[in-house]
Formats: structure tokens, sequence, C-alpha cells
């Protein structure tokens, strides 16, 4: 059987996620915080010691709190290099990814356009975006298809703590609505259930043309 492991499985996003996985009979382990914590590089090496090797990979973690560029402390750089950036790149250097394999990344719309409120998310989810395009190259030569899925406002806990009038919001979008969760878990379960993997190293907008951006 198929088997996948997904951080932040728990809830918003990752959970969809699970759920969609599952109705096509894949072997989910839903990661949740007490499982893994990507700050914490020990947390995270206990577990790639129990989970070596893996069909589906689905990165995954929540971001930090809005805050400009020079309110961002020392510390704050510090926490979320590891849990944006250096606890992903740990996962991917000791977990196996089977041939024939998916490793997706929940990003964010950020990379893309970054945000000044979002300063940290916005630089580390780069520069791990990055690497995994680099990685990419690599990963197909296995015939494992990367890909990185950057959401835009979409029916999250994360959204509702970033906008504080979300009605008023939702007026200003394109489709005059938040994308759901389950959209984009739909989109991953599609991905594997028709065994696409030419859709690789390629970065997926997922924000309802919300975007100004052409690439």
């Amino acid at each position: 059987m198929t088997n996948a492991v997904i951080l932040g499985g728990s809830r918003g996003i990752g959970k969809a996620i699970s759920e969609s996985l599952k109705s096509i009979e894949v072997d989910v382990f839903a990661a949740s915080k007490k499982d893994i914590d990507t700050s914490d590089l020990n947390s995270v090496k206990k577990f790639v010691g129990k989970h070596k090797q893996v069909d589906i990979l689905v990165l995954n973690t929540g971001g930090p709190v809005p805050k400009q560029f020079l309110d961002v402390t020392e510390d704050d750089w510090k926490l979320y290099h590891n849990q944006l950036f250096l606890g992903f790149c740990t996962i991917l250097k000791n977990i196996k990814i089977n041939d024939g394999g998916y490793i997706f990344v929940i990003s964010s719309n950020v990379i893309k356009e970054p945000n000044p409120k979002l300063i940290i998310s916005s630089a580390y989810r780069a520069a791990f975006s990055e690497v995994f395009k680099i990685l990419s190259k690599e990963y197909a030569k296995k015939n494992i298809s990367c890909i990185n899925i950057a959401p835009g406002p979409i029916n999250t806990d994360r959204t509702k703590e970033l906008i504080e009038n979300i009605e008023d919001f939702k007026k200003s979008l394109p489709m005059k609505r938040l994308g759901e969760p389950e959209e984009i878990g739909n989109f991953v379960k599609s991905i594997v259930q028709n065994n696409i993997k030419y859709l690789s190293g390629v970065i997926i907008n997922f924000d309802g043309a919300n975007s100004n951006h052409i690439f």
C-alpha cells in the first residue's frame, strides 16, 4: 500500500490533504506538532529516525506572526530559520522517498509576492523553494515528482489570524471568497490518483487569481 507522511496534518490544509489521500486508500501518517516541531531540530531528528522511508511526503508548517522588519528580533530569525528552512532541509536529507513517489511543499504566495508584514515567512519560504527547485532535478531521476503549492487566501485559522475583517477582505478577492482547504486536498489527491509525474519542479499558485505576477 502507498504510504504518506504529512506534516501539519491535524488541521487546516494538512488535514484536508490527509483526508483526501485516505479516500484513495493511502496509508497516511498525519503528523501534528506533538509528533514533530520543525523549529526544534532535536524533534526533527527524532521524527526522521522513526520515519525513514515514504512514498508521499508533504512538507507543511505554520508561519510567524506578522512583524515589520525593524520589529523582528534575532531570536525570531533563528526560530523560523529552523521552522521554515533548516527543519525541512533536514527532513529531505534523512527521509528516503521511494522511486515514483511525490513530495509536496505547502509554502505561501509570499514566495512570489513578498509581504512586508510577513518578512520572515517571505524570506525563508522563498529560500527553501530555491532548494526544493534544485533538488527536484535529482528526484526526477527516480521519477519522483516535486510540487510546490503556494496558497493565497485559504479558509484556515491562519488566514483568520492575519486578516482583521475577513468579510470585507472576501469582497476584495476576484472570486469573492476564500479558497477551501479541501480544494488543495483534492488537487493533491488528483495528482497521486492519476499518477501525474511530469508536473515537477513547479510552483502552483493556489490563490483564485488574486496574485498579480505572471510566473
